[in-house]
This record gives C-alpha cells, structure tokens and sequence, in this order.
C-alpha cells in the first residue's frame, strides 16, 4: 500500500512540476533565440527557466553581479506568481485522491508524501541550477516550498469544512485589498505620463514589452500591499533609507520599473483619512462574528492578523543592489500598524455601545 500511494504521488509531483516549468521553458527559449547568445548553449535557458520556476514558489537568489562580482541578493519576487504553483499543486493532489479512488485512509499519508517529495525535488533543482553569479538559495525551501505545497494540499483535500472564523477574516481582509486595488488603479491613471516615460526608459521591443508586461501583472499583487500599507500610515521603501507614507516622503529617485510610475511625488497627510476605513473594517468584522460568540471573534482577527504577517514577508525583500535591500512593506510596521487599528475598530465596537448602556443620557 505505500508503494502505491509513493508512486501516485512521485507521478503527480512531476506533473505538477511539469505543469509550471514547461511554459516557462517554452518562453525562455523563445526569449533566448531572439535575443541571441554568444555561446549557443541551450543550457543557460534551461537553468533560466529554473530560476524563474523558483522564484514563482518565492526561493531567494544570491547574485553575483557583473563586471566585478559585486554581492546581491534577490527576494522582492512577483506575490501574483505564486498562484501558479499552487493552481498545480492543488491539481496534482486532487488527481492523487482521484488514483487513490479517494480512499480516506490514505489521504494523510498521501498529503505528507506529496509535500516531501515536492519539496526534495525543488531543493534539488534550485541546487543544480546554480551558477556562478546566481545562486537559488536551495537550503530555504523547507521553510518557504514544504509549508506552501502542505497549505496547498490542505485546502484540496477532500471534505474541508471551512471555519466561520476563516470566512469572515478573509471577507476582512479582502476588503482591505480592494480598496487597496481601486486606489493603486487610480494613482497608475493619474500618473500615466510617469509610466510611459519609465517604460519608453527601458525600450524593451516587442518580445521584451510582452515580458515586461507579465512581470508588472505578477508585482501587482505587491504594489496592492505596498498601498495597503500607505493607506495604513506605515508606508514602504524602495530602497535604503527611503520611506514613503502620508506623513513623510524620503526618495530621491525610483528604479525605471512601470509599476513605480504610481508612487506619491510628495506627503499627503489627507490620505491619513484612509485608517478610518481600516479601523471601520474592525467594527465590521466584530459586527459580522459577535452574534455568533467572541470566540469566532478572536479567532477571525488572529487568522487576519496571520495573513497580514503572510503578506509582508512575501511582498517585500531586496532586489538585486545593495541600494535596494530594502523594498516593499516593512517586515514589522506594516503588521503591527495594520493589526492595531482593525483591534481599535474591534474595541470600539465592544466597548463603546456597552458605555451608551451603563451610562444613559440624563435630562
């Protein structure tokens, strides 16, 4: 019986795999073959391909860069990617269930062979895909691979009854992001010329437009956060030393990527309005879960909390120079700020009807 659920699993490991890495090969030689290369060696577009499949599942790189080799490192990578890898990963354990004619027995057993032999190939992979000026930092995938595979083939299994408390913190949280989406819309439309000019910069060509574009529709997701977070009052930062939120602006100048075309010129401390509508988020969720019990409650702000840490670490990092080690949200003012004003929403929703009460207006 484990010699059959390996084998099933192995099989779907490698399909899922195959699922992501195949497309991705198919670009890297199209892109490689009109580009041109010096040496003819098909080999630096299958490595690149491996990299790029890495840096889907959001594996750090350590660079080393030309001409003199100076150190980098590279892990503000694309949150929109991610969804790739676990699209097939879900599939590929759903087909495992599938082969296994859903034997309930099994499934336990199934799910811990598919994230190991998932994560063990990656590990590999990122290994043999090194080079000399990059390097997949292979020994990081038990702490960021094995936990997103194990996520993944949780939410496929079979009979998952989602909790209250999941439902509405993730109702919370999506409002947040998309008010967080419709205010980035309208400050790329506002500052449409700045994105023109940062793309006419770069002059990619045609095929290099194309990839260009992929790669700002994947840093979407991060510039949401990034303008969560302003929204929030704790800013982001691209690049040592900078800061950018309603109540301060520290950049000199920003890296000729489109997506930046939407930051803020200068401070607006109008836009410090915006935390009503994250402390209001808090009063919406204690409205939506006190009915039910203040266990729910406590229980859907911590799994919101949990997301908001989630989403700090995957939509920041350094990207590639050391003038840029840090971009994105910050790793701690961004939760911290962002958890303390939704428990304000919580608590003036719990205690400030409970004073109306005791304390009734006397004439």
């Amino acid at each position: 019986m484990f010699q059959r659920v390996l084998a099933v699993t192995l099989a779907q490991v490698l399909r899922s795999i195959a699922l992501v890495l195949l497309p991705i090969s198919f670009l890297t030689l199209i892109a490689w073959s009109t580009a041109g290369s010096a040496s003819g060696n098909t080999s630096d577009p299958m490595r690149a391909s491996l990299w790029i499949w890495l840096a889907f599942h959001h594996l750090p790189f350590s660079l080393s860069l030309p001409p003199a080799g100076t150190p980098g490192y590279l892990s503000y990578l694309p949150l929109g990617a991610v969804i790739f890898p676990i699209l097939a990963i879900r599939s590929g354990f759903s087909r495992t269930l599938d082969r296994l004619d859903n034997d309930v027995s099994l499934i336990t057993l199934a799910r811990i062979l598919f994230t190991i032999e998932y994560s063990v190939i990656s590990m590999f992979l990122a290994y043999a895909s090194s080079s000399q000026g990059i390097t997949p930092q292979w020994y990081f995938a038990p702490l960021i691979i094995l936990p997103l595979v194990l996520l993944t083939t949780l939410s496929a299994g079979r009979r998952i009854v989602y909790s209250q408390a999941l439902l509405f913190g993730s109702r919370a949280m999506s409002f947040l992001l998309g008010m967080s989406s419709i205010i980035f819309g309208i400050s790329i439309f506002m500052h449409l010329s700045t994105v023109k000019n940062l793309t006419t910069v770069l002059a990619p060509g045609f095929l290099g437009g194309i990839l260009l574009l992929l790669v700002n529709i994947l840093y979407i997701p991060n510039a949401v956060v990034a303008t969560l977070s302003y929204c929030a009052g704790s800013g982001f930062a691209i690049g040592s030393g900078t800061l950018v939120a309603p109540w301060t602006h520290r950049l000199a100048q920003i890296p000729a990527i489109p997506l930046l075309g939407a930051v803020p010129t200068e401070k607006s401390p109008w836009s410090m309005l915006s935390i009503l509508v994250v402390i209001a988020i808090g009063v919406l969720l204690t409205t939506w879960t006190i009915q039910l019990s203040g266990r729910t409650l406590f229980q859907s702000y911590f799994l919101t909390s949990i997301v908001t840490l989630l989403l700090a670490a995957l939509s920041s990092g350094a990207l590639l120079t050391n003038t840029l080690d840090s971009v994105g949200v910050s790793l701690w003012k961004f939760p911290l700020v962002l958890i303390a004003e939704i428990g304000i929403g919580i608590a003036l929703a719990i205690f400030l009807p409970r004073l109306s009460i005791r304390n009734p207006l006397k004439r």
